[in-house]
């Protein structure tokens, strides 16, 4: 009825695989000692961010025949991971993507849904769209994984807690914007709101792993956090700086929450679907 889940805040090298696959590997062993179960990578962990006209060259696919994927399987034996790389499918199309490792197999792949296309973001250039979004059973519960930008939209969160995840897991490279205050930047805490509204809106736990380091002018802020369903801080990354931070989650606190809080319960699915039928039909 408990986790220890571990967010690896890493800096990555763009483009070079085998570098940031090292990386990887180490932190799986240091998270193994520090006693995690799952350990959750950022945004294209394996990668780096500002990809471009390098997303072809650094594509892999999740399986065991895919060097890079071999040794992560491998590692997942004893600590589930998730790991953010780019996607090639088999009419090769590149997706941004998240892999969810768990004791030598793939349980859920998710393609990131929402490419942002404005500001410093030009995704919708070089990258497919995802089309899915599903929860998926681990040996934790069911969960449901995003990245960056989909959790920005309120449609993802909500269809995955009816789909049965209690917990949410996101994954993000999420520069720095605003001035903010002196100890947190406009645009980190715009994202700790969110994720905290979440988890009190859905009465669930919601992790997120968020990269540091400079890319291509970017700077990434890390603050990585998890959230109870009380909306209650359970763990949070230092800011500008590579870490492993580690949260204890109490997954009966589900169960007091919705008790006390039964939003889940009283949730009227057929209204929201008769609703999103009229306004499909007269926009």
């Amino acid at each position: 009825m408990s986790l220890t889940i571990a967010l690896a805040q890493i800096n990555t090298c763009l483009g070079n695989v085998e570098r940031n696959l090292e990386k990887h590997i180490a932190l799986v062993k240091e998270a193994r000692k520090s006693g995690a179960d799952l350990l959750i990578f950022p945004e294209l962990s394996l990668t780096g961010y500002v990809l471009q006209d390098l997303a072809s060259a650094v594509a892999h696919r999740p399986t065991r025949d895919d060097p890079i994927f071999r040794p992560l399987l491998e590692a997942s034996q004893d600590i589930d991971l998730v790991v953010g790389f780019v996607d090639e499918d088999l009419r090769s199309r590149f997706y941004i993507a998240a892999a969810y490792l768990s004791r030598g197999q793939v349980l859920h792949v998710h393609h990131k849904v929402y490419l942002p296309t404005y500001g410093l973001f030009d995704e919708g250039r070089f990258f497919a769209w995802g089309n899915s979004i599903s929860a998926f059973d681990t040996r934790f519960g069911r969960l449901g994984m995003l990245i960056c930008e989909d959790f920005w939209h309120a449609s993802p969160p909500y269809l995955l807690w009816l789909d049965g995840a209690d917990l949410l897991l996101l994954t993000s490279a999420s520069p720095g914007r605003g001035l903010g205050s002196e100890e947190q930047l406009e645009s980190a805490r715009w994202v700790e709101h969110i994720n905290r509204a979440y988890a009190s809106l859905f009465t669930i736990f919601v992790a997120h792993a968020n990269r540091v380091g400079y890319e291509d002018g970017l700077n990434f802020w890390g603050g990585s956090t998890v959230f109870d369903p009380n909306g209650a801080l359970l763990a949070r990354g230092p800011y500008h700086e590579e870490s492993l931070a580690l949260a204890e989650v109490d997954l009966r606190q589900i169960h007091r929450t919705r008790a006390r809080l039964p939003l889940l319960r009283d949730e009227r699915i057929a209204l929201v679907q008769r609703e999103l039928n009229r306004i499909l039909q007269t926009s």
